[in-house]
């Protein structure tokens, strides 16, 4: 049940701000991996916010778009992306966690504690605590959830205006059968992953 009991604990022991930071897009076969990190204020955090709060993937786009407009206006946001050539270097886990880093560095204070939705934690040197399904769990990681989704929903759109072919305004670079209709006709363009097995079974690799 989503709440703030995890902040609650945090904020007892006077580790503030209290930070929640989820990622978008760890499956996909193209496009970056996106996070977000958000602080927010328990105290005067809208009514609506605190009710309608939930994991990313459990909203219709719509209501993600409502809630992510709200956020900007009331709270401290970060965002955090590592390209398709970082997770081919680095590998999808490594270039998550440097996501998640850059996006509590872009909220331009130093975090007290950060709750990281998952298992794993970035190598920093911030108090933190991996919380597994975070964000059906902790009202500030459910808020990191929605920025990171339709932040990283919004690139795709935008790439998919210059490679149409994929269908990744509707898909955000998932192996859908739109998008592999897409790679059979139109082969494989630089915003994919070519580290990703889909893509290196087509570039024979």
């Amino acid at each position: 049940m989503l709440n703030f009991n995890f902040e609650y604990e945090s904020i007892e022991q006077d580790l503030v701000p209290v930070v929640g930071v989820d990622e978008a897009g760890r499956g996909p076969w193209a496009g970056p991996v996106v996070a977000g990190a958000v602080i927010l204020d328990i105290e005067t955090i809208p009514e609506r916010l605190r009710l309608d709060l939930d994991d990313s993937k459990k909203l219709p786009s719509q209501k993600r778009e409502e809630l992510f407009q709200l956020l900007l206006n009331c709270t401290t946001i970060g965002i955090g992306i590592s390209s398709v050539d970082e997770i081919d270097a680095l590998n999808i886990l490594q270039a998550t966690m440097l996501a998640m880093k850059r996006a509590v560095e872009d909220l331009g204070r130093s975090p007290g504690m950060v709750l990281v939705d998952g298992n794993v934690l970035p190598n920093w040197s911030y108090p933190c605590r991996a919380i597994i399904k975070g964000d059906g769990r902790s009202l500030s990681i459910a808020a990191a959830s929605i920025v990171a989704k339709v932040t990283r929903d919004q690139v795709m759109a935008d790439l998919a205006k210059y490679h149409p072919q994929y269908g990744w305004e509707r898909n955000a670079g998932y192996g859908t059968k739109e998008h592999k209709q897409g790679l059979v006709e139109f082969g494989v363009c630089k915003h994919h992953r070519r580290s990703f097995k889909p893509i290196r079974n087509i570039l024979g690799i």
